[in-house]
C-alpha cells in the first residue's frame, strides 16, 4: 500500500480512556441505543419479539466539514439529474440494450417499464426518497501529493434509488454520540455533530405525495420483506407519519401478500385488502430473491399499473442502476441533462472512473485492467442490497472465466476509492467487552438523502434530506450494518 492510502485523519476528542471508564461508557451506549430503538431484528436465532441494539461506533468520526456542506449542497442537483434520467426512455433503453439480454432481473424491470410506456403511464407522478453514497479519496495527482488534508476529494460510490435505508438509524446515530459527549464533558464539541432530520424530511415527501394523490381516506403502502430485520429504520418511518398527520394511515404487505390481496379498481386505483393506496414505498424489490414465483413479478407491474404515486416508480428504479451511473460518467452525458455546463462539471468532478465490460475495444481494455490490476478496483453487478460487488483476486479470477462471455456486459469495472483512515471502537451484540475495547482502524461512507418529487414535466419539490454514516474495519470490502460487517456512526466535522 503506497503512502496516499495510509492517510489518517483524527478525531480531536482523546480516545485514551481507562479499561473501566471504557466498559462504563460502552455499557451505558448500549441500554442507550437500546431504549431509543437504535436496533434490529437478530438474524441469528431470529425471533419476531426480539431486538437487539445495531451496531455502533462509539465516538462519532472524523469528516471535513467544507466536504459534508458540498455534498449537501450538490444533493439537490443530483436530485434533478436523476429525475431526468428516469424521465428520459431512449436514454434508459439505449443504456440498458445489452444489460438486459444477458442480466435476467434488470430485463424483467424494464419489461415492466416498456408495458407501461406503451400502455401510458396511469401516474406520471414520481416520488424519489435518494441517497447519494460517497467516500473521501486518497488517490490523489501527484500535484496534490503534498498537500496537508488527508485527501485530495470525495468520490460518489453510488446512488440508491429503491429502499434507501437508514432514514432513522442515521439520525438515531447523531443523537447516540450527542450522549456519548455529553457523558464525557464534551459539551462544546456538540456543534460539531451536524443537524440531522432525515427521517422528518423523508416522511414529509411520502406526505406531501399522499396530499398530492388528492384523497384524504387512502393509506401509504410499504411494501416490505418476508423478514424484515431493519424493523426499527422501518417502523420509524411509520411512526413519523403518523406524528406529522395523524389522519395517515401505513399499511404493510409483502409481495407475495399483494399478489393474493392486490387489485386495480374502475379507475387503477390500487386497492389492497379494503384501502385505497395513493403511496407505494418499496423497502423490497431490489433483489432477485425476493421475488419468489412470477406472482410477485405480476403484481409488481400491476402497482405499476395503477394510479398509486410509487416510491420508486419502476423508471427511477432503473435509472439506479450501476450500467446508468457507468454511462453517466462518459463525456457529455450529465451535461445533456443538466443543461448548465457548470452545474454539469461539478457533479462529473464526483465521478471515479467507471469503465464498461462491452464486447468492443473499450470493454476488452477494462477487462485486462481488472485482470492485471484487481486492487485497484471493484466489480459491481447491476444489484442493490450489499455484498454483490467483487474485490482483489475475486475479480481477476471472475473475468478470466467471464472473458468470451456475454454475461460480462451485466458488469461494471469501477476504481477503487482509497478513504484516509481513523481509528475508533466499534459496539457489536454479542461480542465481549474484552473484544470490544480494542482499538481498530476504520474508514466511513456518507450518504446524503433527497426527496424530490415529480412528472416528466415539473418538479414539486426537490430538497436534500439529511445524511447517514457507515464506518467498517479497514481491512473489510464490503460495509452493510444489516449484513454485520458495518457499524452505524455519525460525522464530527473538522476544519
Amino acid at each position: 500500500m503506497d503512502e496516499t492510502k495510509r492517510s489518517t485523519m483524527e478525531l480531536p476528542i482523546s480516545l485514551d480512556l481507562s479499561k473501566k471508564e471504557l466498559e462504563d461508557l460502552i455499557e451505558k451506549a448500549k441500554d442507550w441505543a437500546l431504549m431509543h430503538g437504535m436496533c434490529l431484528r437478530p438474524r441469528k436465532d431470529f425471533d419476531i419479539n426480539t431486538l437487539q441494539f445495531a451496531p455502533f461506533v462509539l465516538f462519532p468520526s472524523p469528516f471535513p466539514r467544507e466536504e459534508f456542506q458540498n455534498a449537501c449542497d450538490l444533493q439537490v442537483t443530483l436530485n434533478t439529474l436523476i429525475h431526468r434520467v428516469a424521465h428520459d426512455y431512449d436514454f434508459l433503453k439505449n443504456t440498458l440494450e445489452e444489460t438486459i439480454k444477458v442480466d435476467k432481473f434488470t430485463k424483467k424491470l424494464f419489461e415492466i417499464y416498456e408495458t407501461v410506456h406503451e400502455e401510458g403511464v396511469a401516474q406520471k407522478i414520481s416520488l424519489g426518497i435518494l441517497r447519494s453514497d460517497l467516500m473521501l479519496d486518497t488517490s490523489c495527482p501527484k500535484t496534490n501529493m503534498k498537500q496537508l488534508k488527508p485527501h485530495c476529494c470525495w468520490k460518489q460510490v453510488e446512488i440508491n434509488t429503491i429502499a434507501s435505508g437508514f432514514g432513522w438509524l442515521g439520525p438515531v446515530s447523531t443523537q447516540l454520540h450527542k450522549f456519548i459527549l455529553q457523558e464525557l464533558g464534551y459539551t462544546a464539541e456538540l456543534s460539531n455533530l451536524p443537524e440531522n432530520n432525515a427521517l422528518q424530511i423523508l416522511c414529509s415527501g411520502m406526505i406531501e405525495a399522499w396530499n398530492l394523490y388528492g384523497n384524504s381516506q387512502t393509506v401509504i403502502l410499504f411494501v416490505v420483506e418476508n423478514v424484515t430485520y431493519n424493523i426499527c429504520d422501518q417502523r420509524f418511518h411509520e411512526f413519523e407519519i403518523r406524528k406529522q398527520n395523524p389522519n395517515v394511515k401505513v399499511i404493510r404487505r409483502n409481495l407475495t401478500q399483494l399478489a393474493v390481496t392486490a387489485k386495480l379498481g374502475p379507475n387503477k386505483e390500487l386497492i389492497v385488502d379494503d384501502y385505497i393506496v395513493s403511496v407505494v414505498y418499496y423497502r423490497c424489490g431490489y433483489e432477485p430473491s425476493q421475488y419468489d414465483s412470477n406472482k410477485e413479478w405480476v403484481v409488481r407491474l400491476l402497482i405499476e399499473r395503477s394510479l398509486a404515486i410509487k416510491c420508486p416508480s419502476i423508471q427511477y428504479h432503473l435509472a439506479g442502476t450501476k450500467k446508468v451511473q457507468q454511462t453517466l460518467a462518459k463525456p457529455g452525458i450529465v451535461a445533456r441533462f443538466l443543461k448548465d455546463e457548470t452545474t454539469a462539471a461539478k457533479v462529473k468532478e464526483i465521478f471515479t472512473g467507471l469503465y464498461p465490460l462491452d464486447f468492443d475495444k473499450y470493454g476488452d481494455e477494462a477487462v485486462e485492467m481488472g485482470i492485471s490490476e484487481p486492487e485497484c478496483f471493484v466489480l459491481k453487478p447491476q444489484r442493490e442490497g450489499g455484498c454483490n460487488n467483487l474485490y482483489g483476486d475475486t475479480i481477476k479470477n471472475f473475468l478470466r472465466s467471464v472473458k468470451s462471455e456475454k454475461t460480462r456486459v451485466a458488469w461494471i469495472l469501477m476504481d477503487r476509492i482509497n478513504p484516509p483512515i481513523h481509528k475508533n471502537y466499534i459496539v457489536r451484540p454479542g461480542f465481549k467487552i474484552e473484544e470490544t475495547i480494542n482499538i481498530k482502524d476504520l474508514v466511513s461512507e456518507l450518504g446524503i438523502f433527497g426527496v424530490i418529487i415529480g412528472d416528466d414535466k415539473n418538479i414539486i419539490v426537490n430538497k436534500q434530506g439529511g445524511h447517514m454514516l457507515r464506518t467498517k474495519s479497514a481491512l473489510d470490502n464490503e460495509g452493510g450494518v444489516a449484513t454485520g460487517l458495518g457499524a452505524c456512526d455519525s460525522p464530527f466535522l473538522i476544519d
